[in-house]
């Protein structure tokens, strides 16, 4: 199940949860005394006021942490002593009275992790005073597997009162999952920026280092600046962290690249950049600039005999920032160009084009893939159109000067 299907899933959950709770919760007013809208409309709104503000902490997975923020958001849709979250078989968060209470209800909980099933249960207190009188405890499942438990606790059993535990688990269920598919996508840009990084083939290190070794005698100087641009380009390319880059930062690591080519090829590589200045800080994915250049290389210079002219602009439309990668090399016919974005032309086959295109589109949507205009002999011209605001998108800190990454 994909994540826009968890979500239209969770909504019957949440207003399944919100009806009952409105029977738990009884009537509101604001705060100046007017009473809006009727008992179940009321306590709708409140229950996804609640929802909301508890999703958050549940996106990071069943933890300790995302479980105490959590449970104490959630409780008010019962209207109930107490509520706790359980993940296999210890207790992971508590909130509200009857904790000397939380052995019997983790004792229940782990008859409800064997069994899959929602379970009531009465608890015995001495104390004439403890809330705590019966309690109910449903499942957290995520792709069939049970990984925790809801844990409800009052002075009463209703049948309003299991229906709300089961609903109210159910989306906990679905937060979870979504937690799931965050890391799965996390893990997939993860991987896909490995398949980059193994695209730097043996073959450019080596010519990279054979050329700065050819200056190791005629010219000391020049060969000690390359070493370095080797290193620095070599240290950003397979930093450790981070999905995202500044756009300063990426065309720092493509000048260091241009440097190494150079330095094989001389004059007959040659770069023009044309960089609006507040545009840099513009927050890009990380190696989402860097194969497309490699490209432009290819394709103009180790496939053709003559010279080659690369051109890089970046501009500012407002809220995207527009950048263009153009070179004048072979080109190719826009059906294998196809081909290639659909992955039908070989695995191996344009993987820096491919991968950099499902990655805009992972990020900011199908609107914002690679456009690429090309013919045989006529060139590439690659424009990328990056939003300049995007919740959740935020570069990493730049770059050390002592290379910690």
């Amino acid at each position: 199940m994909n994540g826009l299907a968890l979500l239209a899933a969770a909504t019957p959950v949440v207003f399944a949860a919100g009806l009952t709770a409105g029977r738990l919760l009884g009537r509101r007013t604001d705060r100046d005394g007017t009473d809006h809208g009727s008992p179940v409309e009321r306590a709708t709104f409140r229950t996804l006021h609640t929802a909301s503000a508890a999703a958050p902490p549940l996106r990071a997975g069943l933890t300790e942490e995302a479980a105490r923020k959590a449970v104490r958001r959630l409780r008010p849709l019962f209207g109930t002593a107490a509520l706790g979250l359980t993940a296999e078989d210890r207790l992971l968060a508590w909130d509200g009275p009857g904790r000397h209470h939380a052995d019997t209800a983790l004792e229940r909980a782990r008859h409800v992790l064997g069994s899959g099933r929602t379970q009531t249960f009465t608890v015995r207190c001495p104390d004439p005073d403890c809330p705590v009188r019966r309690g109910a405890v449903a499942p957290l499942t995520v792709d069939g597997r049970v990984l925790g438990a809801l844990v409800v606790l009052g002075a009463g059993e209703s049948a309003s009162a299991v229906r709300a535990t089961e609903e109210v688990a159910r989306w906990v269920s679905v937060q979870l999952e979504l937690a799931e598919l965050d890391r799965a996508r996390r893990g997939l840009i993860e991987a896909e920026i490995r398949a980059l990084r193994a695209q730097i083939s043996p073959h450019f290190v080596y010519n990279s280092l054979a050329a700065i070794a050819s200056f190791v005698r005629t010219d000391p100087e020049r060969a000690r600046d390359l070493l370095l641009e080797f290193a620095d380009f070599t240290r950003y390319s397979f930093r450790r962290h981070g999905e995202f880059t500044t756009l300063a930062e990426e065309l720092r690591s493509i000048e260091q690249f241009l440097e190494l080519v150079r330095a094989r090829f001389g004059q007959r590589l040659q770069v023009t950049l044309q960089i609006a200045p507040e545009v840099l800080p513009v927050a890009v994915p990380f190696l989402c600039l860097q194969p497309l250049v490699e490209n432009a290389v290819k394709h103009g210079l180790e496939e053709s005999v003559e010279r080659s002219r690369i051109a890089i602009t970046a501009q500012d439309e407002g809220a995207t920032a527009r950048i263009v990668i153009e070179d004048n090399g072979v080109g190719m016919e826009p059906d294998r160009l196809r081909r290639i974005l659909r992955g039908g032309d070989g695995p191996s086959a344009g993987i820096g084009l491919r991968n950099v295109d499902e990655r805009l589109r992972q990020v900011y949507g199908d609107d914002h893939g690679l456009v690429i205009e090309t013919g045989v002999a006529a060139g590439m011209k690659i424009t990328l159109r990056i939003p300049k605001y995007r919740t959740g998108v935020h570069s990493t800190p730049p770059r050390t000067a002592s290379g910690d990454d």
